[in-house]
């Protein structure tokens, strides 16, 4: 549930702590008082595109947080998690659907904890139309607030209503309402399969001389790599040949300097060979050795000068053999020139690294054994999409059964719904329909008899072979036709009102929140629209902007919106009323104006919802012992 919304400075609201209840709120006040705002602003507060005119005049940034408790609607994921599918046994843990998305696994994988349950979603727009989101103070894209805000809350606003008129939206409802939302899945991801495979057939069907010159691309491609004979670490070894060779003489001198430094060499004083440092490090070995018959002290000091005379050995050894391999040959230059220049050529087409292009040459060939063996290729592909039709067929069958099942259950609910919504004797269908295609989903004998369509190829799409489309007929002896040709604005109202009170039950989402709902309803079908609002408000927090006593009379509790002047300023405030600010409240929306009268009523009003709370609960509270 929402427990807490706080709005700055968006549109006339310069600063709004609102605290929340849990079950059905309800927000009244005078056209234009900002009731609908609120509404806007914590549509901006789940991802809801907004520009720089939300922002209020003389401020610099506006600012929606909400501080959400989810840990009910988290415990509820992790228990439906554990339950096995429908139709495996319940032993196979295996069979458990930790991979239908939850806010749970949405949380794991962006790495967000919602500690003690609790989630605090920021938006913020700035005046230059830049803005940011955050969830638990860690900055997310707009999509990752849109997709944590999609599991929260559902906004009805004054024209979300129109949804229901959108026939490609009817039979999400009838998914949601069947429980077969899952096994729709199912059937997307087949089709996606169905799909990946015919695109690459058709790929592979395409023009011939296209395929062609690309085979022929591919096969210089591919021998002109080869043919390089490249290796991992080449590069770095000619780039060291190729020093090397280029510094020949400098080397060679640096060496000799090296190497007499420690070996010797001529020039004593006599014309003989200079010791170098290796003589003089062999005199001191000896006269130490000497000593050590004299005083053996020094005998930790004579193994440190043995090992260092071993090393410098070493090193004069290893600087003559250095020396040796240097050779200035001009020729062997070029030629590493020339195979350097040759990967530089390489490296401009197929990649930057020798791995990267050896890689290329691997994916190239890959693809030229593809289109190579294309037509075996194709026939394989044809055979995998036939099948797949074949599978998308079987599960799209049996979807259908199930929705065709609930879709007269679903019909029959909603019109017990609208027969209390003053809708008498409207008759509601749910239409469903499939279509024959040529290449469409095979749907065979057996598969027809279990799911009680005809055997046929029938076109499909990511949701099954349906198409759905809610019919009504609202006064008697008229047909059925569309929901979207008939229904008048107060029907729809009602339509949407009926099944969301249908959905509740299936309804994971834990926030619904109407925006006039009651538009185009009379006072008489107020009441009945307030206790279905209030019904909601038993498995939802249900918050509602209203016009009508009746509905404001029921709700658990009362937030009356209004504007204020301030010098020159104007602003929104919201406060939620007591018991006797409500009858006040309830009793200008029955009369206008407060008179005792209207007040009178008023408290007759609140008196008989809450008459009314007490019966329904006590009823549910029988029908829940009575089911023990």
């Amino acid at each position: 549930m929402l427990l807490e919304l706080t709005i700055s400075d968006f549109a006339i609201i310069d600063h709004l702590r609102l605290p929340l209840g849990p079950h059905l709120d309800v927000f009244t006040g005078e056209t234009g008082a900002g009731k609908s705002i609120l509404v806007d602003a914590i549509s901006v507060l789940v991802g809801e595109r907004a520009t720089s005119e939300v922002v209020r005049a003389g401020s610099e940034r506006a600012s929606v947080e909400g501080v959400f408790d989810v840990a009910p609607l988290l415990r509820a994921e992790a228990h439906l998690a554990r339950l096995p599918r429908p139709g495996h046994d319940e032993g196979d843990q295996s069979d458990e659907s930790p991979d239908i998305p939850r806010l749970g696994s949405v949380l794991a994988e962006l790495g967000i904890e919602a500690e003690d349950g609790t989630l605090i979603l920021l938006r913020e727009v700035s005046r230059t139309g830049r803005g940011m989101a955050r969830v638990n103070g860690r900055a997310v894209p707009l999509s990752v607030l849109q997709r944590i805000a999609g599991y929260l809350i559902d906004i009805h606003g004054q024209s979300a209503h129109l949804a229901l008129l959108r026939p490609e939206r009817h039979i999400v409802y009838l998914d949601r309402y069947a429980n077969t939302v899952e096994l729709c899945r199912q059937v997307a991801e087949l089709v996606a399969q169905w799909r990946a495979a015919r695109r690459e057939g058709e790929r592979l069907r395409r023009d011939e001389r296209e395929i062609e010159r690309r085979i022929a691309l591919l096969h210089y491609q591919v021998e002109e790599i080869t043919a390089a004979r490249l290796r991992a670490g080449e590069v770095e070894e000619l780039e060291r040949e190729r020093r090397m060779l280029t510094n020949a003489e400098r080397l060679t001198e640096l060496c000799a300097v090296a190497h007499e430094t420690l070996a010797g060499g001529e020039g004593g004083d006599e014309g003989g060979t200079a010791p170098g440092a290796v003589d003089r490090l062999a005199g001191a070995q000896r006269a130490l050795a000497d000593l050590l018959r004299l005083d053996d002290s020094l005998r930790e000091q004579l193994a440190a000068l043995e090992q260092a005379l071993f090393l410098a050995e070493d090193v004069a050894a290893a600087i003559r053999s250095y020396q040796e391999e240097i050779a200035s040959d001009p020729q062997r230059l070029a030629e590493v020139e020339e195979r350097l220049d040759l990967i530089a050529r390489l490296r401009r087409k197929y990649g930057a690294t020798i791995e990267a292009m050896l890689a290329f040459a691997t994916e190239a060939s890959a693809e030229l054994e593809d289109l190579s063996h294309r037509e075996e290729r194709a026939a394989a592909l044809q055979e995998e999409e036939q099948a797949l039709r074949g599978r998308v067929g079987t599960l799209a069958a049996q979807l259908s059964a199930r929705r065709r099942q609930a879709g007269i259950q679903l019909a029959a609910a909603m019109e017990r719904e609208l027969n209390d919504l003053n809708m008498q004797r409207a008759r509601f269908q749910v239409g469903m329909a499939q279509q024959l295609a040529a290449d469409g989903a095979i749907v065979g004998d057996v598969v027809a008899a279990s799911g009680g369509v005809a055997p046929g190829t029938y076109a499909f799409t990511a949701t099954g072979i349906d198409r759905v489309e809610f019919l009504i007929a609202p006064n008697p002896g008229e047909p059925l036709k569309p929901l979207a040709r008939i229904a008048s604005g107060g029907e729809t109202s009602r339509l949407m009102l009926a099944l969301k009170s249908i959905l509740s039950e299936v309804d994971a989402v834990p926030i619904l929140i109407f925006d006039e709902i009651d538009a185009g309803i009379s006072g008489r079908s107020g009441q009945v629209v307030g206790e279905k609002l209030w019904q909601l408000g038993r498995s939802h927090q249900v918050l509602c902007v209203t016009h009508l006593a009746q509905i404001a009379a029921i709700g658990d509790a009362h937030y009356h919106v209004s504007k204020v002047v301030r010098g020159e300023r104007t602003s929104t405030h919201v406060r939620q009323l007591a018991a006797a600010e409500r009858i006040e409240e309830i009793g200008q929306m029955l009369g206008g104006a407060s008179t005792k009268a209207a007040q009178a009523n008023a408290a007759d009003l609140l008196q008989r919802a809450h008459a009314w709370q007490a019966s329904h609960e006590l009823k549910a509270l029988d029908t829940m012992l009575g089911g023990r």
